[in-house]
């Protein structure tokens, strides 16, 4: 190959497969945050690839602008790939020599990378590709589909399609079938009720399971499943089970703590993720779950009726501190991570710590990005922040139309509903009809004559006024209109 230009270089880098062109985006991690998990999964789970986890932490380290350290894991990569792949060196080092070679397009250095654009070319030459320097092979979209996964939900969806293309090949392979059955759990948490009605992941988590059944990552999982579909025992044997295979990798640890505190144990729950913490101390996720474990404690002490009144404050005072430590903690590691922040300033609300509460909600509205779900949780926890702590009922009403108006049918978007018209209804009850909520509706009534459930609320807001005020033109004007829209 005689030597490319830098325009004709580019050109063909484009075209292969590798962390590169995979169209994964650093505004959507946090990438030293990232670098610390893959960092423990080299570590800790043995039995994972280390060719993907330092192909990875390479394009990691290259977005966090460190391209000398990004050439150092590379090397680690290819180090691992005869290890790992004995009889198929050259196929499962083609992502490695992509990466390889756009690294070194970006450091100025054209030999070097133009010197791996050949060997990827001369890999798919061998074996009998069409393209010179794209191929359709299972174990290619098998590791996109882990680095996908890797950058969060937004990529999920891609993701699956990913495994499911590589299910196509191979459709009994182990590695294809964990991917696919951990990709289909992880939709159905970050899409949560919405869901609903979508590919279930047991089935998928079962025969992940059954095909590998040492696998760290995919057993915890259809534990936590099984538990969530009412079979908790059969969930607690495979939790067992695991736990006595790897009873010191943080991942294990953490899913059983989860099982354990779902379960009502929460102290059980508090051990596991304790002992993980001591392995893995930076873990922002860790620090999450501890916080969730003692907000749990807190609301309990907090609801039960006790003999020794200034013990149980003294309780609740400790674990409403220990909560809102860990939380803190959570978003000092896991920037992005915004229902930490929810998190932590319910509990700062909780607290009576207002400003800072309010302080912690404004760095979410300040984060560029959010999804539409989590714009719509954002906009729910502050209406419920203003409703109840700051006793504003216009602002707590404007955040909770802000979340429903948002075209994303979900969980959130029924909250914010559900908590606009309690809202509304519970002020038209109390007496005195407040003039600043009429004027709220007023101002929204396009919206709101859309949606039947508001209406109804309209209507009995103005019905109310009309009964100390019958008089009135604009409430008469209004309550007309609203009714003649709901025959319609």
């Amino acid at each position: 190959m005689s030597l490319l230009s830098q325009e004709g270089l580019k050109e063909i880098l484009q075209q292969l497969e590798c962390y590169f062109t995979w169209e994964l985006q650093k505004e959507h991690i946090d990438p030293d945050e990232l670098e610390e998990r893959i960092a423990e999964q080299i570590q800790f789970l043995i039995n994972k690839s280390k060719v993907q986890n330092y192909n990875l932490l390479a394009y990691v380290k290259f977005l966090n602008d460190k391209k000398d350290e990004a050439l150092e894991k590379l090397q680690k990569a290819e180090e691992n790939v005869p290890i790992e792949y004995p009889g198929d060196v050259e196929k499962r080092s083609l992502v490695t020599w992509g990466n390889y070679a756009w690294v070194h397009y970006h450091m100025g250095n054209l030999t070097e990378s133009q010197g791996y654009v050949a060997k990827v070319e001369s890999t798919y030459k061998k074996l009998g590709s069409e393209s010179p320097y794209k191929m359709e092979l299972p174990q290619i979209d098998c590791e996109k589909g882990w680095a996908l996964l890797k950058f969060g939900g937004k990529y999920y969806e891609k993701a699956k399609e990913s495994f499911k293309k590589a299910l196509e090949k191979e459709p009994e392979n182990p590695e294809f079938n964990s991917g696919y059955a951990i990709t289909i759990y992880r939709q159905e948490d970050y899409y949560a009720k919405k869901c609903l009605g979508k590919v279930s992941s047991l089935e998928p988590l079962r025969l992940a399971v059954k095909l590998n059944p040492n696998d760290i990552f995919v057993t915890p999982l259809l534990a936590l499943k099984l538990q969530e579909t009412n079979r908790v025992k059969e969930g607690q044997k495979y939790i067992e089970e695991v736990l006595g295979k790897y009873p010191d990798v943080p991942y294990v640890l953490r899913y059983a703590a989860k099982f354990y505190r779902k379960k009502g144990d929460v102290e059980t729950s508090l051990q596991y993720l304790k002992k993980a913490l001591s392995l893995t101390p930076n873990s922002g996720f860790l620090h999450h779950q501890i916080g969730i474990c003692y907000r749990t404690q807190y609301f309990s002490v907090k609801k039960k009726v006790s003999k020794d009144h200034f013990q149980s404050v003294l309780k609740q005072h400790e674990l409403l501190n220990l909560c809102i430590s860990h939380f803190r903690k959570v978003v000092e590691r896991k920037t992005k991570f915004v229902y930490a922040y929810f998190d932590l300033a319910n509990m700062y609300a909780e607290q009576r710590q207002l400003r800072e509460a309010d302080e912690t909600f404004q760095k979410v509205f300040a984060i560029s990005n959010l999804s539409a779900a989590e714009k719509q949780q954002l906009h729910f926890n502050y209406g419920r922040f203003q409703e109840h702590h700051r006793k504003s009922k216009v602002n707590a009403l404007k955040h909770y139309l802000a979340g429903l108006q948002i075209e994303n049918y979900s969980f959130e978007q029924k909250n914010c509903e559900r908590s606009l018209k309690q809202l509304i209804h519970k002020t038209v009850k109390k007496g005195p009809i407040c003039v600043e909520i009429l004027r709220f509706i007023s101002q929204h009534l396009g919206f709101i004559s859309h949606n039947p459930g508001l209406k109804e609320i309209a209507i009995e807001a103005y019905e109310s006024a009309l009964k100390r005020d019958p008089g009135n033109e604009e409430y008469l004007s209004a309550v007309m209109n609203l009714k003649l829209s709901l025959e319609s």
